[in-house]
């Protein structure tokens, strides 16, 4: 299977002090879907901004194999725990924002928005003001300009956590239901297992001072998962237990 990205023994530290993250490395191929989980402050955030071209990493690399010059897409799309949406733009606005600079005709522009707020179930609210949607609805507006620049890896930092149980475990369906129509990678920051587990075909678990990766688990059960499945319940535990063993080794919060 042909690699989105290959991170090579990634090093973070913040303003010259000592390493968060030290010796990070992960292959992800292209149609995956992986979590990072950890505790706070093992640089799982700023791992995606690394990965974004946002910030500079303190070592390593982030190789992005070569696939030709696409003018029509980008290689990454970040998505944060925020919507951030800009309130003096209506939602088809917000959702073309995210296209400007590319060498794309307003009708372009205008169609991949169109698009993108369809494939999230909002294509009626293309004129809706932000301050007119719930929360959830944001969050779909956030994924839809991510996803209308086609990206290669999506990166999501925990962008369900602000939401309450029923609308972050609707959308997370909603999510496995994108990445397998769009045939798009995804890595997602969380810190809820269960979340890791219902989503991830893998999941990386990061501890330790610097942070390292501690286990890197494969998920191996079909999808739609039950979260009331004994293989389920399984797998969270183990993941549970993973992070336990970090914290009586020092390497928790």
């Amino acid at each position: 299977m042909a690699t989105v990205v290959d991170i090579r023994d990634l090093t973070i530290a913040y303003g010259g002090g000592p390493p968060v993250l030290s010796g990070f490395s992960a292959t992800l191929p292209e149609r995956s879907f992986t979590c990072v989980v950890g505790s706070s402050g093992v640089g799982k955030s700023t791992l995606l901004r690394v990965i974004a071209d946002l910030v500079a990493p303190a070592g390593g690399e982030v190789v992005v194999p070569d696939r030709g010059h696409d003018e029509g897409s980008r290689p990454f799309a970040l998505v944060f725990q925020e919507p951030r949406l800009l309130p003096w733009r209506r939602v088809i606005d917000n959702v073309m924002f995210g296209l400007e600079g590319m060498k794309l005709s307003h009708r372009q522009r205008l169609t991949r928005a169109q698009e993108a707020l369809a494939l999230v179930g909002l294509g009626d609210h293309a004129g809706r003001w932000p301050h007119q949607l719930s929360g959830g609805q944001r969050q779909r507006v956030n994924l839809a300009r991510a996803l209308a620049v086609r990206p290669r890896l999506l990166l999501l930092d925990e962008p369900f956590s602000a939401l309450d149980a029923v609308t972050r475990h609707t959308l997370q369906g909603e999510l496995l239901r994108l990445a397998r129509e769009t045939g798009t990678s995804l890595l997602f920051v969380t810190h809820d297992l269960d979340e890791a587990v219902f989503l991830a075909d893998r999941v990386i678990v990061l501890g330790g001072r610097p942070a390292r990766v501690t286990r890197d688990f494969r998920v191996s059960l079909a999808h739609p998962r039950q979260r009331e499945d004994a293989g389920f319940i399984d797998h969270v535990r183990d993941l549970r237990d993973a992070l336990s063993e970090l914290m009586v080794d020092g390497g928790g919060i």
